[in-house]
């Protein structure tokens, strides 16, 4: 028989958002290579259709290996609402099996997504976490949330990880040149940070803001014009490969003003790079984020606390600098590729497997 393999279930590797960065690093750092593991991609950008059509080979695919004896652990990377219920059944599957299982979560919005279902579904949540052999959770926050809300659930830290650029990324910074990067919604505090552009550039009308994302972009276009800020404020669109390292580089202060957070991958890819940010003390980013001391942290939903600290980074180079440089030594200690994989493949031996070499 042919070995046993960990089979990793998550959205498409190659698509857009969080996850798929995470993962990509995974392969990028040969974690797949050194562990044999067999990803099954279970979403993908898409009609409903196709989604659904992607689910329902994924399941298959996994039915077929859990029937031949292939799969010595399920490992799935889920988020919180339709992609919750994916992965809670694909674990069930394999528990039916008898396989051991990692539930991995990364949605921000768990929490809400649990509060807000029916009895029935708070119960099915509740045994999907505490028949988990593992449930890994991106940050000592959210694991104690999980734990409230699945007291018998085996719960663990682990960060996403990043990759760590061997320089501090200053010399192409742009002054007053501002970067946010992801989903442009609501959630993630993008029209609070349109108004605190307004109010910021009262006092340094040279700030420029650089939205790097998809999400309700005519959404998005309304609020610009409202706030009077068409000359201030530039589209990306989603940006990768080559365009994101040059939005990277020339960014002087990556904002990022999230309602809801797990521990998103541009906060510490900016962290990565020495950058002042500024963000707010949700989901996990406190405990990466510290105030003062590795950024500075404003309450969620108030743009004129966001104002006040885009102007105190905007005329202070020396703050810049000094925030930036310490957030760059803590992706080193806690967020770096090298660290947050050890953690993971560690889990895996705790399981009882083995690397390939």
């Amino acid at each position: 028989m042919s070995r046993r393999r960990i089979v990793m279930v998550g959205t498409d590797p190659s698509g857009q958002g969080g996850v798929a960065a995470v993962l990509s690093v995974y392969i990028e750092q040969g974690l797949f290579e050194r562990w044999g593991v067999c990803f099954l991609a279970s979403h993908r950008a898409g009609s409903a259709l196709a989604r659904s059509l992607l689910f329902l080979r994924c399941a298959f695919q996994l039915l077929g290996l859990l029937v031949a004896g292939r799969v010595a652990l399920l490992h799935v990377q889920s988020a919180s609402y339709g992609s919750f219920w994916r992965k809670s059944l694909l674990l069930a599957l394999a528990r039916a099996f008898g396989v051991p299982t990692v539930f991995h979560l990364h949605g921000a919005e768990f929490q809400k997504f649990q509060a807000r279902s029916a009895p029935w579904v708070q119960r099915w949540i509740r045994h999907t976490l505490e028949r988990s052999t593992r449930v890994l959770a991106l940050s000592e926050a959210w694991r104690e949330a999980l734990v409230r809300l699945a007291p018998q659930a085996r719960v663990e830290v682990l960060a996403n990880p990043v990759r760590y650029p061997a320089q501090a990324g200053h010399a192409s910074e742009q002054s007053g040149r501002l970067l946010f990067m992801g989903r442009a919604e609501t959630r993630k505090g993008v029209f609070d940070l349109l108004t605190a552009l307004r109010l910021a550039r009262q006092q340094h009308p040279l700030l420029h803001l650089r939205i790097g994302g998809d999400g309700d972009l005519d959404a998005v276009r309304a609020a610009i014009e409202r706030e009077g800020l068409q000359q201030a404020v530039t589209l990306l669109g989603w940006v990768r490969g080559a365009d994101k390292e040059r939005e990277l580089a020339e960014a002087e202060v990556f904002v990022l003003p999230s309602h809801d957070e797990g521990l998103p991958m541009a906060l510490l890819e900016c962290m990565a790079r020495g950058k002042a940010i500024v963000s707010t003390p949700v989901g996990g980013i406190p405990q990466a984020l510290r105030d003062g001391q590795d950024g500075l942290l404003v309450p969620p939903g108030q743009p004129e606390a966001l104002a006040q600290a885009l102007r105190s980074l905007h005329g202070d180079a020396l703050l810049r600098r000094r925030l930036g440089d310490s957030a760059r030594e803590r992706v080193r200690e806690h967020y770096a590729t090298d660290t947050v994989l050890a953690r993971l493949e560690a889990l895996y031996r705790e399981l009882g497997l083995e690397p390939l070499r």
